[in-house]
């Protein structure tokens, strides 16, 4: 790829030749069945056409449109599969790899920020990328020491594209509809903005990494590379071997699938206890799953800080739920701020409302799959159901807003990934308040 356009004017025109959504597809669809092809070929067609296109556009302009599109690539698993499968290998090439910047350009920012000797630095430096995201790609290195590292470089412009990518995406979406149909986007958005200035500052990063590596000393299933050097724009780490989760989705064996789900679900409730901050960003190129069994993290430039670990609320909801405690559950929910005051609301029609949220945790252990979340989303879109009325009376109080979206990216996840795990026992073990009834 060419250098990341940085212009407002010219990210905004590529951003604008996006497909508009399933009516303009149908336009030009309408026009080829006229010539004579079958709906189902053109059907398929154009949403090949556009899951390559939302690809090229997304990946060469990285900043914020890549990562909404890596945000898109966690729910694909919540779509129906004939509105999945087209878009599903390309938003999953969105998850670790991209087009890459020009070599001169790495050269340019390691001179930059490490000195124009900085090759001396390192016994040997791969300039071919071995990984590329929305703000950075990382390179493979030998460290002066002799240290095998990954040397994470912040593309030049990245912050800059972040906020003019959002900023437009936002306008975009007013003229479109879906890229992906079926999925609600503007809170995908609103959330990426509200990270953005965190997630391009690697000396911030830098010490979120540190503390979770301090606080993962000796706990063996879990493997998190130390922090060997840190600029603004360049972070060099220990180097984590391992099968990317992307990998493990496509490909992996059943014995494969559960354990990285088990490793998954255990660092995305556990890590609040164990460090005080949650992991983020939960989108598969941020997790390696290790031949000795561990589970690799990387990328700390997302997290929530919670001193003191999760809310207790939250486990001790899932356990009124879970012993069918209507009353208890909703004068709970009140006093916590998920049900304003002054909205009337059926206990037992809550309860049953969001029972199908807590599915996971009522057997000793649950299959998460993609068949699973889409019945979820399903039952909670349904404008026809009767329990519609009860999720649009529930609020969401800013000190949950980052837990849930993290909660509800890493469910997509482990639909992804497809594996049986021990979730109640997890939840049990990890989330403060939880004391479950007897099965």
């Amino acid at each position: 790829m060419t250098e990341i356009p940085r212009k407002a004017v010219v990210r905004t025109a590529r951003l604008a030749s996006l497909p508009l959504g399933m009516g303009a597809r149908a336009a030009i669809g309408l026009g080829r069945r006229v010539g004579g092809a079958p709906a189902e070929a053109v059907t398929a067609k154009l949403q090949e056409q556009t899951a390559a296109q939302l690809f090229k556009v997304l990946g060469e302009l990285k900043g914020g449109a890549m990562k909404f599109g890596q945000a898109l690539s966690v729910f694909e698993a919540a779509l129906p599969e004939e509105l999945a499968a087209p878009y599903r290998s390309m938003l999953t090439k969105l998850q670790d790899s991209a087009p890459a910047m020009p070599k001169e350009s790495v050269r340019k920012v390691l001179r930059e920020q490490l000195g124009t000797r900085w090759r001396s630095r390192f016994q040997a430096f791969d300039e071919d990328p071995v990984a590329s995201a929305s703000i950075g790609q990382v390179h493979r290195a030998i460290w002066k020491d002799g240290r095998e590292v990954a040397v994470k470089i912040q593309y030049p412009g990245a912050a800059e594209a972040m906020l003019s990518d959002l900023n437009q995406l936002a306008r975009v979406m007013r003229v479109s509809t879906s890229w992906v149909p079926g999925l609600d986007v503007v809170p995908i958005l609103d959330e990426l903005r509200a990270r953005m200035s965190e997630e391009t500052d690697y000396r911030l990063e830098s010490v979120m990494q540190e503390q979770f590596v301090d606080a993962y000393e000796g706990v063996g299933h879990f493997a998190l590379p130390g922090v060997i050097y840190a600029t603004d724009l360049v972070l060099v780490t220990d180097w984590i071997e391992g099968q990317p989760l992307s990998r493990i989705i496509a490909d992996g064996s059943t014995e494969e699938r559960d354990l990285a789900s088990r490793r998954y679900l255990e660092f995305l409730l556990g890590g609040p206890q164990q460090a005080g901050l949650l992991h983020a960003d939960p989108h598969p190129g941020n997790f390696r799953l290790l031949d000795d069994g561990r589970l690799g993290v990387l990328d700390f430039g997302a997290v929530n800080r919670l001193p003191d670990g999760l809310p207790p609320v939250l486990g001790e909801l899932a356990s009124l739920a879970l012993a069918d405690d209507a009353e208890g559950l909703l004068e709970l929910l009140r006093d916590a701020g998920f049900v304003k005051s002054s909205i009337s609301i059926d206990a037992d029609r809550l309860l049953d409302y969001l029972g199908v949220f807590i599915e996971p945790l009522r057997t000793e252990e649950f299959e998460f799959s993609r068949d699973w979340l889409r019945s979820v989303f399903a039952y909670i879109n349904d404008p026809r159901s009767s329990q519609f009325t009860v999720g649009l009376r529930l609020n969401l109080p800013p000190e949950f807003l980052l837990i849930h979206r993290t909660w509800l990216g890493g469910i997509a996840v482990l639909c992804q990934i497809g594996g049986t795990v021990p979730a109640r026992q997890i939840f049990e073990d990890n989330v403060p308040g939880a004391k479950f009834p007897a099965l």
